[in-house]
C-alpha cells in the first residue's frame, strides 16, 4: 500500500492516531458527559458540543496563518500536541464545574487547530515534486485510512472504561438513566416517570436488591457514570502523549520545506495597501453579517410574539400544526445572536480577505476553492450529527440488548476476530494460485472463524455462558459451529451502548478505502474516473441517502417531543443495523469527499496559500459543525423523519450546486 510513496506518509499517519483516538472519544461521548455529568438538555449540550466543534476547526486558520508566516510547520505541530494534551488531562479530572470542562475542552480545540490542518499541509508538500505528483489522490486516501485505525479503538474504549467503572461500584450501564435521574434530583419528575426510574434503578443494581431511596441512587449513579467518563478523556490524553513521542522520534522523515513564493515584483507599500485595504473590506464585511444575522433573528422574534394566530394560520400553521409546537415558541430564533453571527462572519471575512489579496493569476484558484468550501459546509453540519443527534437516536431509539451474532460488532476482542476472519478470507482466496497468501489465509479464516462461533454460542457480555460449563467437549464443539445459541433466553440479553456506533465510521474508512480506491483506479484505467469536483458532489448524494436510512427507520417511532420526558421501552425501538447501515452509506459519502476535498485544496491553492486554503477548509468544517445546533435543537421538537428531512434536503441542495459550477472547478484543476 505504501510502495512508492515517501516514508514521511507513515510517520504522518501515526503521529495522527492519538488525535484521533481523542477527538473520535470526544464523538462518542461528549454530548453525553455533558448531560450525564450536568444535567443538561440535548438543546444545550448539542450546543456547546457544536461550539466544540467549531473550535476545533475554526481555530486550524490561525495554525495556518502561524505556520505559514513563520514557514515553521513542524514546530507548530508540536505545539499542537503538547497543548491538546493538556486539554485533555484538564477534561479528565472528576467533579470538574461546567466552566472548567469548556476550558478544557478549548484548549483542546487550540492544540487541534494548530496540529489538524499544518499535518495534512505536510502531507501535501511530500507530493509537490514531479516524483510523488501524481499519487497525491492516493497518498490522502491512505493517509485517511490509516489515522482512522485509531479512532476505530476509541469508542470500544470509552465504553468499556466507563462499564468498568460503573460494574466495580456495583452498577450496570443504562444510557437514558441519568437523563432520570437529574430530574430526580431537580424535582421536576413526574409520578410516571418516576416508577420508571423505580425499575430501571432495580434493574442496573447488579446486587439485584431493589433501590430503597431514589434520591441517594440519583445523585450516586450520575457521578459514577460521569466519572467513568473522566476516565475515557484520561486514556485520550495517554493517547496524545504516544502520538507525541512518535512525532518527537521520526519527524525527520517529514520535509522541512520552506516555501519559495513565487510572484510579481511588486513594491512592499504596495502588498502593505493591499493587505491593509482586504483586512478592513473583510472586517466590514464580518461585522455587517453579524449584525445581519441578529437583525434576522429580531425580526423573526418580533413577529413570533406579535402575529394573531389566526394569520399565521395562512402562512405556516400546517408546519406547526406537523411539528406538534406553537409558532411563538420556535426556540431556533433564540440561536439567531451575534455569537452565531461571529462564527458565519469570521467565514465570509476569510473568503473576502483571501480573494482581496490574491493576484490576477490566483483568483481563479481562490474563488473556486472558495466555492468547494461553500458547499462541504453543509456536509459536514449533515455528516456530524454522528455525535450528536444520531447519538441521541443511538442512545433512545436503539435497543439496548442484542443477540450474540449481532454482539459480535459491539465487542471489541469479537469484532476484531470478525476483522482477521474476512481478512485472511481475502487472502486465501483473492489469489488462489498465491501460496504465500494462501498458507497464511486459510489458517486465519478458519482457525479465527471458529473462535467467532466461539463468541456467538459459547460466550455473552458477561463472560462464558453457564450452560457450556456442563457440556462435554464435542458438546461444545458442536454448539461452536451451530448457528442456535444453547440456551434461547440468551439470544437478546447482551447489552450495546450507543458509544459503540461511532467505532463503525473508522473501521468503515479502514475496510472501504481499499475498495474505493481500487474502484477509482478501476474508472482511471477505463479512461472515465471522475475528477475530485464530481467525486465531491456524488459524495453529497451519497450522503442524502446515508439519511434516507434512518429516516425510514424512524418513521413508526414516537418521536421525542411525544415521550414527555419518559424512556423508550424496547417495544419503541429499531434494530441497530438500521443505524449501522446509515453508517456506512454516510462513510462512503465520506470517502468520495473528505481526502478528495483535502486532494483538491493541495492541488489547487496557490503556493504561498497552502496552509492557509487548508485552514480554510477547515474554517468551512467549523461553520459546519456551528450549524449542528440545528440538529439538537430540533431535538424534541419537530417529529424524527422532518429532523432527518432537513439533512437530505441540505446535501441534495449542495450536490446540485457543486454540478452547477463543475466546469469552473475543473477548469482551476488544471
Amino acid at each position: 500500500m505504501f510502495k512508492n510513496h515517501p516514508k514521511g506518509l507513515i510517520v504522518a499517519f501515526f503521529t495522527n492516531m492519538g488525535e484521533r483516538f481523542g477527538f473520535y472519544t470526544m464523538m462518542a461521548i461528549l454530548v453525553l458527559f455533558l448531560q450525564a455529568r450536568y444535567g443538561l438538555s440535548e438543546a444545550d449540550a448539542g450546543g456547546y458540543y457544536s461550539w466544540f466543534y467549531f473550535a476545533i476547526y475554526a481555530l486550524a486558520l490561525i495554525g495556518g496563518m502561524l505556520a505559514d508566516w513563520t514557514r515553521k510547520y513542524k514546530l507548530v505541530i508540536l505545539l499542537g500536541q503538547i497543548i491538546m494534551f493538556a486539554g485533555y488531562a484538564i477534561i479528565a479530572l472528576p467533579n470538574m464545574p461546567l466552566s472548567i470542562a469548556l476550558a478544557g475542552l478549548f484548549t483542546i480545540a487550540l492544540g487541534n487547530g494548530l496540529f489538524k490542518g499544518n499535518l495534512q499541509a505536510v502531507v501535501g508538500q511530500m507530493y509537490d515534486g514531479e516524483k510523488y505528483k501524481g499519487l497525491r489522490d492516493k497518498a490522502y486516501m491512505i493517509f485517511y485510512m490509516g489515522i482512522n485505525i485509531g479512532a476505530f479503538f476509541a469508542p470500544f474504549v470509552a465504553t468499556g472504561v466507563r462499564n468498568w467503572w460503573l460494574k466495580i461500584h456495583g452498577f450496570a450501564h443504562h444510557g437514558d438513566l441519568p437523563a432520570l435521574c437529574h430530574s430526580m434530583i431537580n424535582g421536576t419528575i413526574s409520578p410516571e416517570n418516576t416508577a420508571q426510574l423505580q425499575g430501571l434503578a432495580d434493574n442496573v443494581m447488579l446486587d439485584k436488591q431493589p433501590v430503597a431511596d431514589l434520591m441517594a441512587f440519583a445523585n450516586e449513579y450520575v457521578d459514577i457514570f460521569a466519572r467513568g467518563y473522566n476516565w475515557a478523556f484520561a486514556i485520550a490524553a495517554g493517547a496524545m502523549i504516544i502520538s507525541l513521542l512518535v512525532y518527537v522520534i521520526f519527524n525527520k522523515m517529514l520535509p522541512n520545506k520552506e516555501k519559495i513564493v513565487v510572484a510579481e515584483k511588486e513594491k512592499t507599500t504596495d502588498k502593505s495597501s493591499k493587505n491593509t485595504l482586504g483586512l478592513v473590506v473583510a472586517g466590514s464585511l464580518m461585522a455587517a453579517t453579524c449584525f445581519l444575522v441578529v437583525f434576522i433573528g429580531w425580526i423573526i422574534q418580533k413577529f413570533s410574539f406579535n402575529w394573531d394566530l389566526s394569520y399565521l394560520q395562512v402562512l405556516n400553521q400546517s408546519f406547526v400544526d406537523m411539528a406538534h409546537l406553537p409558532a411563538k415558541e420556535i426556540d431556533v430564533i433564540k440561536q439567531l445572536d451575534y455569537k452565531l453571527g461571529l462564527a458565519i462572519g469570521l467565514f465570509v471575512a476569510f473568503l473576502t480577505y483571501i480573494s482581496s489579496i490574491s493576484t490576477k493569476e490566483e483568483k481563479p484558484r481562490v474563488g473556486a476553492l472558495s466555492l468547494v468550501f461553500i458547499v462541504v459546509l453543509f456536509f459536514w453540519m449533515s455528516f456530524h450529527q454522528n455525535g450528536l443527534t444520531l447519538t441521541f437516536f443511538a442512545r433512545s431509539y436503539v435497543v439496548t440488548k442484542v443477540d450474540s451474532f449481532t454482539f459480535l460488532f459491539f465487542n471489541l476482542a469479537s469484532i476484531l476476530c470478525v476483522i482477521a476472519t474476512i481478512a485472511g478470507a481475502f487472502l486465501a482466496f483473492r489469489n488462489v494460485k498465491d501460496k504465500k497468501n494462501l498458507a497464511i489465509g486459510l489458517p486465519l479464516f478458519f482457525f479465527v472463524g471458529f473462535v467467532c462461533m466461539l463468541f456467538i454460542n459459547y460466550f455473552t457480555a458477561s463472560g462464558l455462558n453457564p450452560e457450556m460449563a456442563t457440556f462435554s467437549f464435542f458438546e461444545k464443539l458442536k454448539t461452536a459451529f451451530s448457528f442456535v445459541s444453547c440456551n434461547d433466553m440468551m439470544l437478546k440479553q447482551n447489552p450495546i451502548g450507543p458509544e459503540v456506533f461511532q467505532s463503525f465510521n473508522p473501521l468503515f474508512i479502514v475496510a472501504l478505502t481499499p475498495l474505493v480506491m481500487g474502484f477509482f483506479s478501476w474508472l482511471n484505467d477505463k479512461k472515465v474516473e471522475p475528477s475530485t469536483p464530481k467525486k465531491i458532489g456524488f459524495g453529497m448524494i451519497i450522503a442524502a441517502l446515508g439519511f434516507v436510512v434512518v429516516l425510514i427507520a424512524s418513521l413508526k417511532l414516537t418521536s421525542p417531543h411525544l415521550l414527555g420526558g419518559s424512556v423508550p421501552t424496547e417495544s419503541m425501538r429499531v434494530s441497530p443495523y438500521w443505524l449501522m447501515s446509515s453508517y456506512l452509506i454516510l462513510t462512503i459519502a465520506e470517502l468520495f469527499l473528505s481526502p478528495m476535498g483535502l486532494s483538491f485544496v493541495s492541488k489547487v491553492a496557490p503556493s504561498r496559500f497552502q496552509g492557509l486554503m487548508q485552514g480554510g477548509w477547515l474554517l468551512a468544517t467549523a461553520v459546519g459543525n456551528k450549524l449542528l445546533f440545528v440538529g439538537s435543537l430540533m431535538w424534541g421538537r419537530i417529529d424524527l423523519y422532518m429532523l432527518w428531512g432537513i439533512f437530505i434536503i441540505c446535501c441534495i441542495l449542495s450536490a446540485l450546486f457543486i454540478f452547477s459550477i463543475m466546469k469552473k472547478l475543473e477548469a482551476a484543476t488544471k
